[in-house]
Formats: C-alpha cells, sequence, structure tokens
C-alpha cells in the first residue's frame, strides 16, 4: 500500500494543491476517489463519520492520521519532506499569510465562481456572478503586482505558498470564461515556473473523475 492516500477528485481545486504537492516532492501515495457530483459522497454520513467529519476534500490518509484542510497538510509535507518549506520564522508567517490570502481572497472566490458556471444547476445568478468577477479582478491584481518583483510567491524559489496559490489557476480559461495568464503577465510567467519543476502534473490527469460522466 503507498504511504499516502488522498481523498480527491479531478475537479477540486482545493485537493490539487494537496495532490500536487505529493507529487512534486516524489510522495509514495495514490488518489482514492470520492464521488461529489452524482453521488454526493462527502455529504453522506459515512463519509461525515469515516473520513472527514467537515464533509469536504482533501484528506490525507498518512498511517493513523486523517489530515484535512490543504493548508494544514501542504504544511504537513513541507515539513516531513522538507521540500517547498518556508525557511525561519519570517518565512513561515508569510508563507501563512498568503495560504490565507489564497483560501479567503483568490481562490476562494475562483472556486464558487467555477462551480456556478460549469456545475451548479441552475447557473449562479448573473449578478452574483459579477461580484465574484470583480472581487477575482482585484484579488488576482494583488498577486501579479506581487509576480512583478520576484521569481515565487516569497522570493526566488518555490514554496508551499505557490502551491497554494496556482491551485485553481491550471483549470481550463473556457471552466472561467477569461483567461486568467493572458491577462495578468506575470502570473502567466510564474505558472510557467511552476508547471517547469519536476513532476508538476496537471489536475485532470493527476486525480481520477475526469471527465464528469453524464
Amino acid at each position: 500500500m503507498p504511504e499516502y492516500q488522498l481523498y480527491c477528485f479531478a475537479q477540486s481545486g482545493n485537493a490539487y494543491r494537496a495532490a500536487l504537492m505529493l507529487n512534486l516532492i516524489g510522495a509514495d501515495w495514490a488518489p482514492v476517489w470520492v464521488d461529489f457530483f452524482k453521488g454526493g459522497e462527502t455529504r453522506t454520513p459515512k463519509y461525515r463519520a469515516e473520513v472527514n467529519e467537515m464533509g469536504e476534500v482533501p484528506v490525507l490518509v498518512h498511517g493513523a492520521k486523517k489530515l484535512s484542510q490543504s493548508g494544514v497538510i501542504l504544511n504537513y509535507l513541507a515539513e516531513r519532506s522538507g521540500k517547498f518549506a518556508p525557511q525561519g520564522e519570517d518565512e513561515r508567517l508569510e508563507a501563512l499569510r498568503w495560504i490565507i490570502f489564497d483560501n479567503q481572497k483568490v481562490n476562494g472566490f475562483l472556486g464558487p465562481y467555477r462551480f456556478l458556471k460549469n456545475f451548479a444547476r441552475p447557473a449562479g445568478d448573473p449578478a452574483v456572478m459579477g461580484f465574484l468577477k470583480g472581487r477575482i479582478d482585484g484579488n488576482l491584481a494583488i498577486v501579479d503586482k506581487r509576480l512583478s518583483e520576484r521569481a515565487f510567491i516569497l522570493g526566488e524559489r518555490p514554496t508551499i505558498a505557490d502551491i497554494s496559490l496556482c491551485a485553481y489557476l491550471f483549470y481550463p480559461a473556457e471552466e472561467f470564461g477569461f483567461d486568467i495568464a493572458g491577462t495578468h503577465k506575470n502570473i502567466g510567467a510564474w505558472l510557467d515556473r511552476i508547471k517547469a519543476l519536476p513532476r508538476w502534473v496537471h489536475p485532470y490527469e493527476l486525480m481520477p473523475g475526469y471527465p464528469l460522466k453524464a
């Protein structure tokens, strides 16, 4: 059995953070597919009792441990592997600052926007979509400005802050209806640098469940 198992599905940017980290560090891991869309697996009493009481993915299983929340998983894997880890107190705090900003402001808006556009039935209300898009534009501009001054979020080497922030940005532009990399040149160049890392894999190739079955 692989050392790590990750409960995930291909369309989840939150799960992709953890899956990408596992791949980048060369971990011995295997995905455990979660039937989110048709089976509603994360909302079942069994899943909440046996996997994650919060009813979410990702969940990382490592021996007797079951860890949820992508930021916790990224920190755990960085500490165990020594890879992509912030160095020293200042970097640790700075990485945490950007991971929280990502969860609340970047992918925290991109995730719901993409879900409402592609997977919700009926699709999201235009007023709601307009509100989310405005917040997305403003928050991506903050990231783009940050990356105008450095190769990666904390400096000249990638850390878990980059792995967190990049997750949703690798999904196809047509799923958003706008081209993030094309309209934010510094983000686009940064994504190319991340794609060039050994063992980088696209989310639809790294995790099971794509394409969705009718």
